[in-house]
């Protein structure tokens, strides 16, 4: 290992770190599979190459899906070196994570998949990380999001913010910090986020229940991850494939959403859900 002067995280080179972590049958989705080896000085995890090592060595193997209740994470980081040991890590740390190598692709993963965190670099191929986020912000997507890129600067950070960013992170960072930073993003979150509004009043997240102003509508849980998923992102067109995965992931036939949407019209009125021909659904506006 080198005795060199070491940077931490995204700041240079440095010896190589082997993350050892989990890949779903679907691509870019990390899951942890034993404890990662990171190198640690003095308090800091540090990334990067010698000269004489030319990549990070990443162990991906299939796994069955996920156990419910995980929280999701999408990574946007164009470096792939520093996003493999960045999906390593928040694996540890208890995240299902989705990669993306492009805000082409990130934008789609934001707008098609439902995360409780995101974290996203500025700098990135196709579409900048700050066009990125305004984009999933205009669309309805009100999950936190962590910037983490080398632009530090106070202009920087307050265009972050500007931008509808909750927290940025400079690079070089520590990533005892970062994970912090991610847990507070998760908490303020929640405390937030247990009701969603409808256009006839609210979704009650934690009794399961729709609340209008001539009472109270009780749903079952199908029901509840149907209504949630739509109402979370209200300007947004499902497929009845995206939301097989979203609110159904244990169900293999997409025709369970169109029942699914048959029993929340029935309980809610017809106008709840909104059919878009040839296209899917989305929340309605009555």
């Amino acid at each position: 290992m080198s005795s060199g002067t070491r940077s931490p995280c995204g700041a240079g080179r440095d010896p190589p770190i082997t993350v050892a972590v989990t890949r779903s049958v679907s691509p870019g989705v990390y899951r942890p599979a034993v404890r990662l080896r990171y190198t640690f000085v003095t308090g800091r995890l540090r990334c990067g190459l010698t000269a004489a090592e030319p990549a990070v060595r990443v162990m991906m193997c299939p796994v069955s899906a996920d156990p419910a209740g995980r929280p999701r994470l999408l990574l946007v980081e164009d470096e792939g070196q520093l996003a493999a040991m960045l999906a390593g890590l928040f694996a540890e740390e208890g995240y299902e994570v989705d990669v993306a190598a492009d805000g082409h692709t990130g934008l789609h993963y934001g707008l098609t998949r439902g995360y409780d965190v995101a974290v996203l670099d500025r700098g990135l191929p196709a579409v900048e990380g700050l066009d990125l986020l305004a984009r999933l912000r205009r669309s309805g997507i009100t999950v936190p999001v962590l910037v983490l890129s080398a632009l530090g600067n106070p202009a920087d950070r307050v265009a972050g913010l500007d931008a509808g960013a909750e927290d940025y992170l400079a690079k070089p960072f520590d990533v005892e910090e970062l994970l912090a930073r991610l847990r507070a993003l998760r908490r303020r979150h929640l405390d937030t986020a247990r009701t969603l509004p409808l256009a006839a009043g609210r979704l009650d997240l934690d009794a399961r229940e729709v609340v209008t102003g001539s009472g109270r509508v009780a749903l079952s849980e199908r029901e509840c991850d149907l209504l949630a998923t739509l109402a979370g992102r209200p300007r947004q067109v499902f497929g009845r494939d995206d939301l097989l995965a979203l609110a159904f992931p244990e169900a293999g036939n997409p025709v369970v959403v169109d029942t699914y949407v048959h029993y929340l019209r029935r309980k809610l009125g017809r106008g709840v859900v909104e059919t878009v021909r040839g296209r899917g659904y989305r929340l309605g506006a009555g």
